[in-house]
C-alpha cells in the first residue's frame, strides 16, 4: 500500500510535472495549453496529468468539451511539513557551528595565528 507522501513525491520528481504544476499555479488550463511548451505528444502529456491527478495534485473539470485542469495544492502541505523537520535540523546544526566558531574566535582573541 502506497502512502500519500510517497505518491506526491513521486509525482513531483519529474520536471515536466513540476512545470505543469507551476503553470497551473497561475490558473486553470486545458490539456492543450499545458502541452504547449513541451515537445511531446498529447498522449504523453495526458500520462503526466494522470500521475498528477492520482497524487491529488490536480483536478479536472467536466464542462462539456472543455476539461480544465486545476491545481490542488493540499498534498504539497504534507511534503512541506516533512521537509520542515529537516530545515529545522539544518538550522540547528548551523547555529551550533556558529556557536562553536564564536568560541574558537574568543580563544584566539590574542591575535595569534599559525
Amino acid at each position: 500500500m502506497s502512502d500519500h507522501l510517497s505518491t506526491t513525491l513521486s509525482a513531483l520528481a519529474d520536471p515536466t510535472r513540476r512545470g505543469i504544476l507551476a503553470r497551473l499555479s497561475r490558473g486553470e488550463a486545458t490539456v492543450s495549453e499545458l502541452a504547449e511548451p513541451y515537445d511531446m505528444s498529447m498522449a504523453a502529456v495526458s500520462k503526466h496529468l494522470k500521475v498528477l491527478e492520482k497524487a491529488g495534485l490536480i483536478s479536472r473539470g467536466k464542462e462539456a468539451q472543455w476539461r480544465p485542469c486545476k491545481l490542488e495544492a493540499a498534498p504539497m502541505r504534507e511534503v512541506a511539513d516533512w521537509v520542515e523537520n529537516y530545515r529545522r535540523f539544518w538550522e540547528e546544526s548551523l547555529d551550533r557551528l556558529g556557536d562553536y566558531l564564536a568560541e574558537l574566535q574568543k580563544g584566539d582573541s590574542g591575535g595569534s595565528r599559525n
